[in-house]
């Protein structure tokens, strides 16, 4: 009974610590669409107000860059138009990122130091 008991135990415990890696792996064998990185960009910006204070989420404009295998890249503008105001001959970018399609990281494009950074939530 107490051989039982042990080895049910070790099962159990075993299981704890090896099921959230399982899911983990799991999650990162479907890489992300094109819909679902721009969804998780369009989120994560939204979340931490990355632009509360420049300009509006509605007078932003998101297009897709570049996609290769490991990652999409998006660039952001502004939309002008008589609701967003500006010149609506133009549409200046804002920023650009980076979704990665397995880990679902972000990077952003650091014009200043010309490379790709790890997306930083912005402090509020």
């Amino acid at each position: 009974m107490k051989i039982e008991f042990r080895l049910i135990t070790a099962a159990i415990i075993a299981a704890i610590f090896i099921l959230p890696i399982v899911a983990r792996a799991d999650s990162r064998s479907h890489p992300l669409s094109e819909g679902a990185a721009l969804d998780l960009l369009e989120r994560t910006l939204k979340r931490d107000r990355v632009y509360e204070k420049r300009v509006s989420l509605d007078c932003i404009a998101y297009g897709t860059e570049e996609t290769t295998n490991a990652y999409f890249e998006f660039v952001l503008r502004e939309i002008h138009n008589t609701k967003c105001g500006g010149d609506p001959e133009t549409s200046p970018a804002i920023d650009r990122y980076r979704v990665y399609r397995r880990s679902s990281k972000i990077q952003q494009w650091e014009a200043v130091e010309d490379k790709w950074q790890p997306y930083k939530r912005a402090a509020n």
